[in-house]
């Protein structure tokens, strides 16, 4: 084509500007997949780097991030100056006088490393392209990769071409900035602030000198001159830098000499900050999430979000210092329970055989050892070795000299808990306590484990007595009972169900006080009169989720459900019979500040609206009536201006389980206890049931709460129904004895004190009928028993 041109020189010159220009082609391309990706127009408008995600409570404070490289983007104005000039002065000298390729800068490469001294030739543009676009990750290799010495002149030249766009674009300031913020600095601190916030925990518009030069120092080789794992080679390498600084006029020589004389003062504290961040809060905003962010296919590990949730940070701290005091008082009296004696027992309180031993061949080392001593004995004989370790304690990690087998042992001893509070009226999720330390207690015993609820679950069986007709002033007689049906397996069994302290004071009782006393024999006639399929729907329609045998067992708690299902289930009761959704997410921010998603809480009417206000009603009779099981709240600042709570204990068999639900005008909460293995519990009812475990825990937390107005949960009474009440709910109450300051409160025609003039008057606190043999605050396990 160019064969016409007579010029010689300038045939040569057009046929090589076509080869370059055939060639940029066919790069640009990727033709017949020769030459691999090359970055597009579309990239280079939005270089896509992967920041961590932030995740931030309700009023703003950071309690955790997501990151596969712990990135954090920030301005150019939030960069020291002496950093970018390490940088320029170190890497690319005329970094504002090229175009992204420095041709002098070539030039002076080859003719140093023909003399001996090599030297890179890449500015600081086109590090940024290799570092954005991943020129040379193999997925941006074409077929030509595999023949030798072609692979790096498409990758250079890809390089190259990226570059130009990348300075066609955006300023040098931008360039810089975003070099900046993708470089990685080891210790998986990608970026500059990630990186000064590692090495010396400040921000990057705080870095001095020295300071700068050691982190831009570290860009030649983030192993070799990890200040952390070798600190003489990074010390040297920031001297270097120094002098770089000095040659291009930075800084002076003197200062030079001044400042190469400091130590490296790192300041790793960040670190700590860094590893508190993997919280039971973080990985279930991270599960909240999973769905969201496979349907709007956003990787919340790369995308630079702030997530906002809907704790509250005060009142998560609050329900975090309870739990660590009340459960650091629990384990000394789990531990008190059983002294020397081996605490994991069968139902008749025999030790469980080989119990530490299988769990021991159920960890990672067990199998490693077995792959390579093949003889159990000798596996074990190691597990028993003693050695120096630390391991957690409620006064903090100790150190101890303890084998492998002790090590398994106290842990697997520790009691665990799981906690949550709710706004039942919007569903916002003020409060998550997964369990007492997410770094050896991964498992979350608020919405991941499922225990048997106990008498927690008794409410909605006589929420289906309501839905059913009755009435809270319907009786029933405390007696024994029998319940012949047919078990799942199609066989006839009989049910026997036993009260806490084994004994029936055959009294006609209300359905609110046999709530309030928790009576098992009572419970078990509602739900045998109502239907025990009844009771199992009735707690799906309110929130439980999980699988119900439908059995006469069902309405005293058999069934395994969460903290999260009851704190659901409960709060239908406080909306007036909606059921409300928790969310733990209120919005999502992207990297612009745009709101890119919000939730809001989905309800959904499942509970008849007067029968909704009765259960809240019948809930405040644990306290109010007459040996309420949970009257133990007494001892706590909990009733002034009239304040109502309601709540229900809740124990399962052999005090396994101890369990707390409580709700107020304002917020519902539920509190787990017990051990993460069901073979290790309490030995009786003085110290393992859920009024001894749980309870104390919601008591402790809502006398704190209250103490801040600005919570938003305050003193009063429940709110008013929000229909008309056509049932009767005033029941008359059992005589009972008065304190001598009440001597003047009305009387009704029969000389019984009304259970709504009580009230009315929290600082009174009822008694028992002197004739009543039960145990006033005695909170009951389910005994199932068959012939």
């Amino acid at each position: 084509m160019f064969r016409r041109v007579k010029n010689k020189p300038l045939r040569y010159l057009l046929t090589a500007i076509y080869s370059i220009i055939l060639f940029t082609c066919a790069v640009q391309l990727n033709f017949l997949g020769l030459f691999g990706y090359a970055p597009t127009k579309r990239d280079i408008v939005m270089p896509t780097l992967n920041v961590a995600s932030e995740v931030y409570t309700a009023d703003s404070v950071l309690i955790g991030r997501y990151f596969e490289e712990d990135r954090d983007p920030v301005l150019y104005d939030s960069i020291a100056p002496s950093v970018l000039e390490a940088l320029i002065a170190t890497e690319d000298i005329r970094f504002y006088k090229h175009n992204g390729i420095d041709f002098l800068g070539l030039v002076s490469g080859a003719v140093s490393t023909l003399k001996g001294d090599p030297r890179g030739a890449s500015t600081i543009t086109q590090q940024l392209a290799k570092n954005l676009y991943r020129t040379r990750y193999a997925h941006s290799q074409g077929y030509l990769n595999k023949v030798p010495g072609i692979s790096i002149l498409i990758t250079k030249y890809k390089e190259w071409m990226t570059a130009y766009k990348l300075e066609r674009k955006y300023s040098k300031n931008e360039i810089i900035t975003m070099y900046l913020n993708t470089v990685s600095f080891s210790n998986n601190a990608y970026g500059i602030k990630s990186a000064s916030l590692r090495y010396f925990n400040k921000l990057p518009s705080a870095l001095n000198v020295n300071e700068s030069a050691l982190l831009i120092g570290m860009l030649k080789g983030t192993t070799m001159y990890n200040p952390t794992r070798n600190p003489k080679n990074a010390l040297q390498r920031r001297n270097v830098v120094l002098n770089q600084m000095q040659k291009a006029n930075f800084i002076t020589s003197d200062e030079v000499a001044q400042l190469s004389q400091d130590s490296l003062r790192l300041n790793l504290n960040y670190q700590d900050n860094r590893d508190a961040s993997d919280s039971y809060l973080r990985a279930a905003v991270e599960r909240w999430l999973d769905k969201w962010s496979q349907d709007n296919e956003i990787d919340i590990y790369k995308a630079g979000l702030k997530i906002y949730t809907t704790i509250d940070s005060r009142m998560q701290k609050i329900a975090e210092d309870v739990v660590a005091t009340q459960m650091k008082e629990l384990q000394r009296r789990l531990e008190n329970t059983w002294r020397n004696q081996e605490p994991w027992r069968d139902k008749a309180g025999e030790v469980l055989p080989d119990f530490l031993e299988n769990h021991a061949r159920k960890l990672p080392v067990y199998k490693e050892l077995m792959e390579h001593y093949r003889n159990e004995d000798s596996v074990f004989l190691i597990l028993d070795k003693k050695k120096n370790m630390k391991v957690f304690t409620w006064d903090g990690m100790q150190d101890v000299n303890y084998s492998t087998m002790d090590s398994l042992r106290h842990y697997i001893v520790m009691l665990n808990t799981g906690m949550m509070a709710m706004d039942p009226y919007n569903g916002e999720i003020k409060v998550w306590i997964g369990g007492i330390n997410h770094s050896f207690y991964k498992f979350d015993h608020v919405n991941q484990s499922k225990r048997q609820a106990g008498s927690t679950f008794k409410p909605f069986a006589y929420l289906a007595a309501l839905e059913s007709g009755m009435s809270p002033c319907d009786k029933y007689v405390d007696q024994p009972i029998k319940i012949d049906f047919v078990n799942l397996k199609g066989e006839p069994e009989v049910w026997e169900p036993k009260n806490a302290d084994y004994t029936f004071s055959h009294q006609n009782m209300s359905l609110r006080w046999a709530m309030a006393r928790s009576l098992n024999s009572i419970t078990a006639q509602v739900t045998r009169d109502v239907g025990w399929d009844k009771v199992a729907n009735v707690a799906h329609q309110c929130g439980i989720e999980s699988k119900l045998e439908p059995v006469p067992s069902v309405g005293l708690g058999s069934n395994d459900v969460s903290v999260f299902e009851m704190v659901r289930a409960y709060s239908t009761f406080m909306n007036a019979g909606k059921k409300t959704e928790p969310i733990l997410v209120s919005k999502i921010v992207d990297m612009e500040g745009r709101i890119i998603a919000e939730f809001k809480s989905q309800q959904k009417q499942v509970v008849d609206p007067e029968n909704a206000w009765l259960m809240t009603y019948m809930l405040r009779g644990t306290i109010e009536e007459p040996g309420g099981t949970s009257q133990a709240l007494w001892e706590w600042d909990l009733f002034r201006n009239n304040n109502e709570i309601g709540g229900k204990t809740g124990t399962s068999s052999d005090y396994v389980d101890g369990w707390y639900m409580g709700v107020t005008k304002d917020l519902v909460a539920g509190v787990w206890v017990g051990c993460d293995e069901q073979g290790i519990h309490f030995k009786n009812s003085q110290t393992g049931e859920g009024s001894k475990t749980a309870l104390p825990i919601y008591a402790a937390f809502m006398e704190e709460i209250y103490k801040n107005p600005t919570f938003g949960v305050t003193f009063g009474k429940f709110p008013e129904p929000t229909v008309d009440i056509k049932k009767e709910y005033r029941c008359p109450s059992p005589r009972i004895r008065v304190q001598p300051d009440t001597a003047n409160i009305e009387r009704d025609s029969v000389g019984d004190i009304s259970i709504d003039m009580l009230s009315d008057l929290p600082q009174i606190k009822p008694t028992l009928p002197q004739n009543s043999n039960s145990n006033t605050n005695s909170d009951e396990n389910i005994q199932i028993l068959t012939h």
